[in-house]
């Protein structure tokens, strides 16, 4: 609850300072060739994250077969851009995943080693771009960079912490050590992983670049793609809902910084929002046909594959 009263209060404040213009605006924008492109982009970067979930699953020895990942992925990613919190759809990926091959706490495993992995490429991707791309705004990659690397070296500290086994029960230190070699940074993960993570999050930078030509205004793609991973790092913190929040906040102030106002930094992520959600439409289908396999055919085959209890044979 108080991480949704977070993006709430966000969104407020930004109301209060903007007005409902910027969302009008946002939605009227979000037309023609800016959809069609957002979904073409969605659904490359979704074939690389379920191919990043395949792989880890594949080295914590429950395989994913890649077809069905792709449409539990955009199952999930759907979920995450309707319901609030912004990770029911990974848990329902992971829980179902686990039933299905029988074994609910390793699949969830994976998929939190699937999504901080991809989380960790992208915080990397984030800082080398801010530091090495030669762009004008040098005061931005003070502010933004710097912060970022220090709290991603003490993450890094506390992570090399805990793994010292006289700080952590063996059995959890030889459990993520073991997860980590195996899932992660075995020779036939890692690769991909990287590969994947890195086409999904210039892939989603891409769709934001779109959102900001589609509101009308010009600037280079060397100048956008920085403020571009900015706003997409604020829009993965846990104080959103479905999404909202953090990501309107970031771009308010963050395309300041070339020459947009906050209204026009809102209409922004008002319009790269409305083009994530429908480019995760095909979840929605996933979701529907989902339900008519559990309908009441399997139902009625369950049923049938029950002993019969409490009715008595008579003998041949």
């Amino acid at each position: 609850m108080v991480r949704l009263a977070g993006g709430a209060a966000i969104l407020a404040v930004l109301a209060w300072r903007v007005g409902a213009g910027p969302l009008v605006d946002g939605l009227r924008l979000t037309t023609g060739w800016p959809l069609l492109a957002a979904l073409a982009i969605t659904s490359l970067t979704t074939l690389c994250c379920a191919w990043r979930w395949r792989l880890v699953a594949g080295g914590l020895g429950i395989e994913v077969p890649l077809r069905t990942a792709v449409a539990a992925y955009y199952r999930s990613q759907f979920l995450n851009a309707t319901l609030p919190g912004g990770v029911v759809g990974d848990v329902h990926r992971a829980v179902r995943h686990g039933r299905d091959v029988g074994d609910v706490g390793r699949s969830l495993r994976a998929v939190a080693w699937e999504r901080s992995s991809g989380f960790a490429v992208q915080l990397m991707l984030t800082v080398v771009v801010l530091l090495l791309l030669p762009w004008t705004a040098g005061s931005l990659q003070l502010l933004v960079a710097l912060p970022i690397a220090v709290v991603a070296g003490i993450a890094l500290v506390a992570v090399l912490l805990r793994l010292d086994p006289r700080r952590l029960p063996a059995r959890i230190a030889r459990g993520f050590t073991t997860d980590l070699r195996d899932a992660v940074l075995a020779p036939r993960a890692w690769p991909g992983i990287l590969l994947a993570s890195a086409v999904a999050v210039l892939g989603h930078a891409t769709v934001f670049m779109i959102a900001v030509r589609a509101t009308g205004s010009h600037v280079s793609p060397a100048r956008l793609l920085p403020l571009a991973l900015v706003v997409l790092m604020a829009s993965a913190l846990p104080t959103n809902i479905a999404g909202w929040g953090p990501r309107e906040g970031a771009a308010a102030w963050a395309l300041g910084w070339v020459g947009l106002s906050p209204a026009e930094g809102v209409t922004v992520a008002v319009v790269y929002g409305v083009l994530a959600l429908i480019a995760t439409l095909p979840g929605a289908l996933v979701v529907i046909l989902g339900r008519r396999r559990t309908g009441p055919d399997t139902r009625t085959r369950d049923a049938q594959s029950q002993p019969d209890r409490g009715r008595r044979v008579a003998p041949a």
